[in-house]
C-alpha cells in the first residue's frame, strides 16, 4: 500500500501483515529455487533463520513455499497462455510472484482475488524490474476469472451497478 505522496513508495516492514510479510520470505525461498535448484528444505531452513521471519505468519508462508515448488508444473501450465514471452525471457521474481499468485487464488479462498493481485504488484514493485509489476498484474488478472469465476463476475457486477 502506498501512501499519497509517494503512489509507489513500498510498504515499510513495520506496516506489513504477518501474511504479507510471509509472502516476502516466500518470494526469497522461491527466488532460490528457480535460481538455484536448491530443495525446498534447505531453502526452508535458511529462510526461517532470517531475521524477522518470527513476524511472519509461517503457516502461509508453509504453504506458499511448498505448494508452489510441489505444484510447479501446474501453475506453469496456467500462466503460460497468458505470457507473451517465453520463461527464460521472465525473471525469476517475476515468475516467483506469478506462482504465488495462482496458487493463492487456487487454494486460498479466504483471500479475495484483489488482494492476491494487489499483493503480487507490491511484491514486485518492491523485488522486481522498473515495469515487473505492470507485467504481473496483467498475466494475473487475465487468470484471476477462470480460477476465481464468481468472485470476479460479483466483483465486477458490483463495479457496474454502484
Amino acid at each position: 500500500m502506498s501512501d499519497a505522496r509517494h503512489p509507489q513508495a513500498p510498504r515499510k516492514s513495520s506496516q506489513l501483515s504477518g501474511r504479507s510479510r510471509a509472502r516476502e520470505f516466500a518470494l526469497q525461498a522461491l527466488y532460490q529455487h528457480l535460481v538455484g535448484g536448491n530443495p525446498s528444505a534447505e531453502i526452508d531452513v535458511y529462510t526461517r533463520d532470517l531475521s524477522g521471519f518470527h513476524k511472519a505468519d509461517s503457516a502461509h508462508y508453509d504453504a506458499l513455499l511448498h505448494g508452489c515448488i510441489a505444484t510447479a508444473a501446474e501453475l506453469d501450465a496456467l500462466l503460460e497462455p497468458h505470457l507473451d514471452r517465453s520463461w527464460m525471457e521472465i525473471s525469476p521474481i517475476e515468475h516467483a510472484v506469478m506462482w504465488m499468485g495462482v496458487y493463492e487464488l487456487r487454494h486460498c479462498p479466504d483471500i479475495p482475488w484483489r488482494v492476491v493481485l494487489n499483493e503480487c504488484i507490491e511484491l514486485t514493485k518492491s523485488f522486481g524490474g522498473t515495469d515487473g509489476y505492470k507485467y504481473v498484474n496483467g498475466v494475473l488478472n487475465h487468470l484471476a476469472p477462470a480460477l476465481r469465476p464468481a468472485e470476479v463476475a460479483a466483483d465486477q457486477a458490483d463495479k457496474a451497478h454502484p
